[in-house]
């Protein structure tokens, strides 16, 4: 299979939306990143239109069509017939117009190829009289049988498809020519490249919008009226059945849109459940109208089928037709390399992911699965990680949270707006003597602690920041700051209980006051004493002067 849709993996965001509308969840992520399982899928497109970050790209031929003209042949455009749906009012006369002067030789509707492809089914049906006869006008249908219902491939119309009949009679009429194919499909450029001879390129509506645009053409709103133009019903739902006689006798004829109603029809061929039918079958839901390109862009399904609608004629186109050999394309099964892990094996991922029981199997499908069983056999299969388990990373998250909080040695308190306790740890409960978290949660904190604090960071949106208070009521000294999470409309309190610590720096003061006061009395008595000592020392000396005084003028008598 051809790389015709790729992946811009920094767009990707893992948002596992590409999983969940992926009909055969062929898409495997890993690294953070989506990655298309090219054996596995069937080019629906549906994850290039639900992807919100445009990160599927459907790979751009415009250069390749460009060489092309530039080549001495001529260049034929195919147009599919649900151009009408997707440039509003632009008949086939105008297409025509808009696409010669880009260079192209001439232009003609994929809905002449669908007529003779039409007249092959009735006379298979007529001929051949198979039990059960499927279309083959789909390709992404066709990928699907050939991929996941092997069995059911005998079933399937061994013809060429519109767009492959159409080349080819193009190329009959014109030889030498160049084929060009445009439509709303992704699936048309692997059935392009894959067989070969047909259809040289393809583009997609959004390609050609690009082109016009880029090279200044406008479309005008004008169109033609054909009667044998009863082939242009082709895109839409039953349509291919509107073009058919439906008249053999013994046949049902059904319409079936959408992949997951086909794989259920499929599954009832299977079974041997159906007989005696035709049915078409169409991978979009709303048929090619509904097609990947013009769903993302171009949405309006009643107004795409009345469009088509007005525009198709009463009548068939005249067609030469071929031959049934001519018609012929050879559908084989395409393996998909991928064996069923055995019960062992999908238990243990199971368990990985926390699922023990049936009660832990929520099938929420988030993962993109629709059982948790089918998101584990994803992974024994590589396509997918244990990590996209919404539930399983919340639980792992809140388990984790609630680890970090319970065992923190700081009490937390977290309150809502409206000041009412959500949640408080075992720290808390054991500052505030709370027995039980249960006895407080949804109480307004007043019960247990001045709002203030609280109030004052819903005013100024910031709360105190390691403010130590003293809760009298416990006896205890904290260290506090309070945060306003305005995003969540949470108010957080982490208290550190400092009793210790302040009862530590009191016994300290304490015994600094005490030693203060001990040195002041040491010293009150030291001055005492030295004053003493200064008024005896005083006291003798002045004795000693009138002795010494005395006995100088005893001598000086004599």
């Amino acid at each position: 299979m051809s790389d015709c849709l790729t992946l811009k993996k920094s767009n990707c965001k893992n948002c596992y939306k590409c999983i969940r509308h992926c009909p055969v969840k062929s898409i495997r992520f890993s690294g953070n990143q989506a990655h298309i399982i090219g054996n596995e899928c069937i080019l629906c497109g549906q994850c290039f239109v639900v992807c919100p970050q445009n990160a599927k790209q459907i790979v751009d031929e415009t250069e390749k069509v460009r060489v092309l003209l530039q080549g001495g042949d001529p260049v034929i455009v195919s147009l599919a017939p649900s151009f009408i749906a997707n440039y509003n009012g632009v008949g086939i006369g105008a297409m025509r117009k808009a696409l010669l002067s880009l260079g192209f030789f001439d232009v003609e509707e994929t809905a002449v190829g669908a007529t003779i492809v039409k007249n092959e089914y009735e006379r298979i049906l007529h001929e051949e009289k198979p039990e059960v006869l499927i279309s083959s006008c789909c390709h992404s249908v066709n990928l699907l049988i050939q991929k996941y219902f092997p069995t059911v491939l005998p079933h399937l119309a061994d013809v060429l498809s519109p767009m492959q009949a159409h080349c080819k009679d193009i190329k009959r009429r014109n030889p030498g020519a160049k084929t060009v194919f445009i439509g709303p499909c992704v699936a048309k450029k692997d059935e392009a490249a894959y067989y070969e001879g047909y259809v040289d390129a393809v583009l997609t509506y959004e390609e050609l919008t690009g082109w016009l645009k880029s090279a200044g053409v406008e479309l005008v709103p004008e169109k033609d009226e054909t009667a044998e133009s009863r082939a242009r019903f082709f895109p839409t739902t039953g349509g291919v059945l509107k073009t058919m006689k439906q008249d053999e006798p013994g046949y049902t004829y059904l319409a079936i849109d959408g992949v997951e109603n086909c794989i259920a029809a499929l599954h009832d061929i299977e079974s041997g459940n159906i007989k005696n039918c035709f049915i078409e079958m169409s991978a979009c839901v709303g048929a090619c109208v509904g097609g990947p390109v013009m769903e993302k862009y171009h949405r309006s399904p009643v107004k795409d089928y009345m469009a088509v609608a007005e525009y198709a004629g009463d009548r068939d186109f005249v067609v030469e037709q071929p031959g049934m050999r001519e018609l012929r394309k050879n559908f084989t099964p395409i393996e998909r390399r991928l064996q069923t892990p055995s019960e062992d094996e999908i238990r243990s991922v199971m368990r990985q992911m926390g699922k023990f029981k049936p009660s832990d199997e929520l099938n929420c499908g988030t993962c993109g699965y629709p059982t948790c069983r089918d998101k584990a056999i994803a992974i024994c299969h590589g396509k997918a990680e244990i990590s996209m388990c919404l539930p399983f990373l919340k639980d792992k998250a809140e388990n984790f949270s609630d680890t970090i909080v319970e065992n923190t040695p700081n009490g937390l308190i977290v309150l809502n707006e409206s000041l009412e306790v959500q949640q408080i740890n075992s720290a808390a409960r054991k500052i505030m003597n709370i027995r039980s978290a249960s006895d407080v949660l949804g109480e307004q904190v007043i019960r247990i602690m001045d709002p203030a604090v609280f109030a004052e960071a819903l005013r100024n949106g910031r709360g105190p920041v390691n403010q130590r208070a003293y809760l009298a009521e416990y006896k205890r000294y904290v260290e506090q700051t309070v945060v306003y999470d305005r995003d969540y409309h949470l108010l957080i309190c982490i208290m550190r209980d400092v009793t210790d610590e302040e009862s530590a720096r009191e016994r300290k003061e304490d015994i600094s006051r005490q030693t203060v006061e001990i040195a002041d009395r040491v010293v009150d008595k030291q001055m005492r004493i030295v004053q003493e000592i200064a008024s005896l020392l005083g006291e003798t000396a002045a004795e000693t002067k009138i002795a010494l005084t005395k006995l100088k003028e005893s001598i000086s008598d004599e």
